[in-house]
C-alpha cells in the first residue's frame, strides 16, 4: 500500500466533547486524541466549518459549534502531530446534507451573482485566516453532501430519490437552470481555493453505492466545466448499499471523470447498545449491513472497505475518512440545540445518537478496531 493512502477521521465534535469532560485512553493511559491517532498510524483529519452556528442570543447550536475559531484550533493540533488537514466548508450556519442546505442567516438577502460573490469572498477569507494561522488545508471540500444542491433555495437541484434510484421529475428548463445555479456557486468557491494555493478540491455527494446519482450529477458538473480534483463519497453500509455497489461506482466514476475517489464519510457500530436510547445504529441495521455489531465486526468492515478502495484501478482510490469516531456520550453533548434544529428545519431528539459507531468505547478507551488502519 502506498504511504499516501488516506487514513482519516472527522473529529469535528472534539472541542465540545473535551469541554464537557470527555477523555481518551490508550492501553489504560490517558492521552491526547491526536497522539492516539498518530500512534495508530492515521494520517489525516477532516474538520467541518459553519459560518455562524449561534442563535439570536449567541447560544451555540452545538453539534461541535464548528465556527472558524474552533476549526483553526483543531487544525493546529492536527498539524502538530503531522496529520493532513481536510477542510469541509458547509456554506451554512449548521449541518448540511441532502435533507437540508440552509443559507447562512447573514446571506438571506443575497441571490444570483451577489450570492456567488459571497461564496467567493467567504472562501477566500477563510483560507486567508488559515494561512495566517499556519494551518492552510491540504484538501478543501467545497460544500457537503451536495446531492440536492446547496444554499437553498438558490442552489437547490432536483431531489435524488434514493429508494427509487432516480431523480424527481421536473421539466427540462427547470433541470437546466437549477444545475446552472449550483455550478455557479461551486465555481465561486473553487475559484477562491485555486487562488489561495495548491490545495486539492473535493466535490462530495452521499449514497456512495448509487452509480446513477454520481453519473447524473457529475455529468452535469462536467457539462458546466466545474473544476475539481477528487470525488468524495459518503458510504454508510447501513444505508448506502453493498460494498460491491460501492466498488462498481468508484471504478466507473474514476474512469469516466478521470478523478481520484475518496470515501470522506463512513462508520460502523461496535455494539448495538445505546447509551442514549436513541442511537442510529441498531442490531437490525447491522443484520441488514452484514457485519456483526461487535468490535470484531467493525474491524472487519473497516478492513473490507479499505481493501475495496485500495483496489480501485490506476491508484485512483485515495482512502477513507471515518466520521466522528471520538464523539463520546458525555452529558450535554448534542447533535443540535433546539434553535439549531429550527434553523435547519430538522427536528429530532437532542443528544448523541452516534456513540456506538465510535472507534472508542463509551468511556473513551481506544478500541482494537483502530489497529486495522496500521495494515494499510
Amino acid at each position: 500500500m502506498s504511504h499516501t493512502f488516506m487514513k482519516g477521521v472527522d473529529i469535528s465534535m472534539l472541542t465540545e466533547v473535551e469541554t464537557l469532560g470527555g477523555e481518551y485512553f490508550l492501553d489504560n493511559e490517558k492521552k491526547d486524541l491526536f497522539e492516539i491517532l498518530r500512534i495508530k498510524e492515521l494520517n489525516a483529519v477532516r474538520l467541518r466549518l459553519w459560518l455562524n452556528p449561534y442563535d439570536e442570543e449567541g447560544e451555540p447550536y452545538l453539534g461541535g459549534t464548528n465556527d472558524l475559531e474552533t476549526t483553526i484550533e483543531l487544525a493546529k493540533r492536527a498539524k502538530e502531530q503531522g496529520l493532513q488537514f481536510m477542510l469541509n466548508i458547509h456554506y451554512s450556519d449548521f449541518w448540511t446534507d441532502p435533507k437540508k442546505q440552509s443559507k447562512p442567516k447573514a446571506w438571506q438577502s443575497f441571490s444570483g451573482e451577489q450570492l456567488e460573490e459571497k461564496v467567493y469572498l467567504y472562501t477566500k477569507e477563510v483560507l486567508d485566516v488559515c494561512r495566517a494561522c499556519d494551518v492552510l488545508p491540504d484538501i478543501v471540500q467545497v460544500g457537503n453532501e451536495t446531492t440536492n444542491g446547496m444554499l437553498w433555495p438558490d442552489g437547490k437541484t432536483p431531489k435524488y430519490l434514493f429508494e427509487e434510484k432516480k431523480f424527481e421529475a421536473v421539466d427540462d428548463e427547470e433541470w437546466k437552470l437549477s444545475y446552472d445555479r449550483l455550478a455557479g456557486l461551486l465555481k465561486a468557491g473553487v475559484r477562491a481555493v485555486r487562488e489561495a494555493g495548491s490545495m486539492r478540491i473535493i466535490l462530495h455527494l452521499d449514497a456512495g453505492g448509487s452509480n446513477i446519482l454520481y453519473r447524473t450529477w457529475f455529468d452535469e458538473m462536467s457539462a458546466r466545466d466545474v473544476d475539481y480534483d477528487i470525488i468524495g463519497l459518503s458510504y454508510y453500509p447501513i444505508w448506502h448499499g453493498t460494498l460491491e455497489e460501492l466498488r462498481f461506482n468508484m471504478e466507473d466514476i474514476s474512469v469516466r471523470y478521470d478523478k481520484e475517489v475518496l470515501v470522506v464519510e463512513t462508520a460502523y457500530g461496535f455494539t448495538s447498545e445505546s447509551p442514549s436510547g436513541h442511537d442510529i445504529f441498531t442490531e437490525y441495521l447491522s443484520n441488514q449491513a452484514g457485519y456483526p455489531a461487535t468490535v470484531e465486526g467493525q474491524a472487519q468492515f473497516l478492513h473490507d472497505l479499505m481493501t475495496t478502495v485500495q483496489q480501485v484501478p490506476n491508484n485512483k482510490g485515495l482512502g477513507i475518512v471515518y466520521w466522528e469516531p471520538a464523539w463520546l456520550p458525555v452529558e450535554g453533548s448534542s447533535w443540535a440545540s433546539y434553535a439549531g434544529m429550527n434553523y435547519g428545519n430538522d427536528i429530532a431528539t437532542m443528544g448523541n445518537h452516534w456513540a456506538n459507531q465510535g472507534l472508542f468505547d463509551f468511556k473513551g478507551n481506544a478500541l482494537d478496531s483502530l489497529n486495522v488502519f496500521r495494515k494499510f
